[in-house]
Formats: structure tokens, C-alpha cells, sequence
């Protein structure tokens, strides 16, 4: 079978890595990220081909368009990639038993590294980048709607590597139908763990479908709760930038949580919301308030399901709550375990939420948007975990990567 053609060559591929110096690797992050600055305009245009299928109604046409600062900023990562200490061959752990024999946990690659992902070419290129740098090959399958992106992409990759005499193969991008999806999914022995990346359906389907071990990356149901304490005009600039910085990405804010106490500053808070264009899905006690100062284009009254979607849109949800047991329940049974947040003056209250609240990122007093791999120091990153083996959060460099043990000894045997 074709596919599995393309599996055995990566795999082969992948055990190559081991023998490229940093000063390589380095080399040839920069050297894309340069070339991604230099044929911007292909890129653009064969993303054009892509958005010119998709509506841009859709949420995630966002995610799918290209701009020449967005090219900027993926080689800015790349080049930031370029920078950070691989943390292949780090000793975690070494001790001398009392036979003689020493040991050692050494941190090494993964390995073969599947992603299937929908509108977002600019996975292609961190994905790349983050393996490479880790020593792990990759097979990408990116969809139907990201085609000519992904593969305008992968061809100014392959460009690199030709250059720098690596083959080709440690990037594989699949074709971007149904059949290749199944086939990854069930790359057992050719492929070592499958992370997808986009919508909840898409994480869903994988998890439940993948015979190759799964690292989920999943959707964002974002909450921040204002308490009875919160500073008035630090939540309102938390809150418009954790709604409105980027609508379609995962850790935009998609509930706000209000302690009963503050809906007199409802009208303050969600101003420049108004300003912005946001739609508002309110219970009852915050509809009431808002009804006399909300856009009434803009403001809808709350359902239950509203209370668990993730919207990657101008839309939020409002929940009136007693208390901070309330906020806490309400994010344990509507969370994604994404990221959740606190704005508040109360460090008993702080302290409680950050301990309380299960999530790959809890904030305090701040914005949501900043769980991504690059704003936390890690370059780019190659997705967000939400589950709690062996990845959680941002994964960047370190969770790309496993570790073995090393034994050396000098004759020793175990006795019988």
C-alpha cells in the first residue's frame, strides 16, 4: 500500500535524525524561516485557493488565513526554535548501584510523530519545527480545507532539506482525504504517538478511532470568574482581551462567570465588548441588567447548552453566581480543562481557585490568551494537551521527548 510506503520510509527516516549535529538543525530552522520570508507570496496565493472555498462566515477561516505579518511571525518562531536548548541527551537521573553498574535516564526523541489537524497551515510549519529540533520525524495530515497551503508548506521544507542534504522524508505530508486519516490512525509500528488539533469532533474522532497512542490536544471552553473583590477596570481590559484578541484560537474566552455583587458593573465591564460586536448569551439576572444597556442586536438570552460550547466567534456566555463554591462548580462541569481563570483582590480567594480548579493552565488576574508555547518560552508549540499523562499544557520541546535508560556496567551478571 501506497501509505504505508510513505510510513515505513519516515520511520526509516526518523533513526537518521540522531546523526544531525545542533549546529545542522539550527542551520535549517533558520534557513526555512528565511525561506518562508522569501516566497511569502506563493504562500499567500495558494492560501488564497483555500479561502476562496470556505466562507468567511466560518470560524475557521480565521485560522486558515495567511498574512505576510503571519508568514513574519511563524519564521519568528521558527527562528526562536533556532534558540532554545534541545533537550535531547539531558541526564534526568544517574546513580551507581551497588553491583557496580550505572545508571542513567536519558531524555531522546518519540520518535515518528502523526498530526491530524484541520484549518491551520501554520501547524505544518511548527510541527516541522519542533521535531526537528527534537529529533523526531513527522507525518502530517492536514485537511481538505488547508490543501494547497500545506502543500505549498511542505514543498518549501523539502526545498531546505534538499539544500542542506537531509532527506526529505522526515516530513511527510499525507493526501488530505478520508482515507489517509485511516490509515494513520492505525499506523501501528510505523508511527509512536498521534496528536490531533482541532475541533472537539476532530479530538473525539481520533481518541476514539486511533489504534496508535493518542496525546489529545483538546478544545478550549474558557471561563474567568469576577469576583465580589475584582479590581473594575483590571477586569474589563482581562476580559475584552481574552474575548476579542482572537476569536477563533482555544484559549479565547468563551463564559464569563460574575459574582452577584458586580452587576451594577455589567454596564462598564462589557462596553467595550458592546464596542467590539460581541453577542451575549445571558441568564436571567445579568439579561435583566443588560437589557438597559446592551446593543439588543447583540443580547440573547442564555441556554444550558450555551454554557459548554466553545464559540471561536464573537459570542460569549454570561453566568450570574452566588459565590466562589458556585464558580467552582460551574467550571468543573462546563471546563474543558483548558484554561481558567480568576480576577480578583482576595488572595484567600486566589489561592483556592489556582488550587481548586482542574486545568492545563489556571491564571489570576490575567488574560487567557497568553496559554500558547511561544508566550510561555517554549518557541512554538506543537498543540495544548488538556489530558494529564505525559504532556499537560503548551507542548513545546520537553514533551516532545521520552527518555531510556542507560546501563553500562563491567561484566556483571545477576545471580540466579
Amino acid at each position: 500500500m501506497q501509505l504505508n510506503n510513505i510510513f515505513e520510509r519516515t520511520q526509516k527516516s526518523s533513526r537518521s535524525l540522531s546523526g544531525l549535529s545542533a549546529e545542522t538543525v539550527d542551520a535549517i530552522l533558520r534557513d526555512v524561516a528565511a525561506a518562508a520570508i522569501e516566497h511569502t507570496a506563493f504562500l499567500l496565493s495558494e492560501n488564497e485557493k483555500d479561502l476562496a472555498r470556505m466562507s468567511p462566515d466560518d470560524p475557521k477561516y480565521d485560522r486558515l488565513k495567511l498574512t505576510a505579518s503571519r508568514v513574519e511571525g511563524i519564521a519568528a518562531d521558527m527562528r526562536n526554535v533556532a534558540g532554545l536548548t534541545s533537550p535531547l541527551g539531558e541526564v534526568l537521573l544517574q546513580r551507581q548501584l551497588p553491583n557496580g553498574l550505572h545508571l542513567s535516564k536519558v531524555r531522546v526523541p518519540l520518535g515518528v510523530i502523526g498530526v491530524i489537524y484541520e484549518a491551520r497551515p501554520n501547524v505544518t510549519f511548527d510541527v516541522f519545527s519542533l521535531c526537528l529540533k527534537t529529533g523526531n520525524a513527522c507525518i502530517l495530515k492536514g485537511g481538505s480545507d488547508a490543501s494547497f497551503s500545506n502543500e505549498a508548506i511542505e514543498s518549501v521544507i523539502h526545498q531546505v532539506l534538499d539544500k542542506h542534504g537531509v532527506s526529505k522524508d522526515i516530513v511527510a505530508l499525507l493526501p488530505p482525504d478520508r482515507a489517509a486519516t485511516e490509515a494513520l490512525l492505525g499506523a501501528v509500528g510505523y508511527v509512536d504517538v498521534l496528536i490531533p488539533r482541532g475541533s472537539q469532533q476532530l479530538i473525539d474522532f481520533v481518541r476514539q478511532n486511533a489504534k496508535v497512542p493518542v496525546i489529545e490536544t483538546g478544545a478550549g471552553i474558557v471561563h474567568t470568574y469576577f469576583d465580589e473583590t475584582a479590581d473594575l477596570e483590571k477586569g474589563k481590559e482581562i476580559i475584552y482581551n481574552a474575548k476579542t484578541r482572537r476569536v477563533s484560537v482555544c484559549n479565547a474566552l468563551d463564559c464569563l462567570l460574575l459574582h452577584h455583587s458586580r452587576l451594577q458593573d455589567l454596564e462598564t465591564l462589557t462596553a467595550p465588548l458592546a464596542a467590539a460586536g460581541v453577542t451575549i448569551y445571558a441568564d436571567k439576572p445579568s439579561f435583566e441588567v443588560l437589557q438597559k444597556n446592551y446593543p439588543q442586536d447583540l443580547l440573547q438570552q442564555a441556554s444550558e447548552e450555551d454554557f459548554g460550547t466553545e464559540f471561536l466567534s464573537l459570542k460569549m456566555a454570561l453566568k450570574t453566581v452566588e459565590s466562589l463554591d458556585e464558580a467552582l462548580d460551574h467550571i468543573a462541569t462546563y471546563s474543558s480543562r483548558h484554561s481558567e481563570a480568576i480576577i480578583s483582590e482576595s488572595e484567600a480567594h486566589i489561592n483556592r481557585f489556582l488550587q481548586q480548579v482542574d486545568a492545563a493552565a489556571v491564571y489570576a488576574n490575567a488574560s487567557t490568551a497568553f496559554t500558547d508555547g511561544a508566550q510561555f518560552g517554549l518557541g512554538a508549540e506543537i498543540g495544548i494537551s488538556t489530558q494529564k499523562l505525559h504532556a499537560r499544557g503548551p507542548m513545546g520541546l520537553e514533551e516532545l521527548t521520552s527518555y531510556k535508560w542507560v546501563v553500562k556496567g563491567d561484566g556483571q551478571t545477576r545471580p540466579a
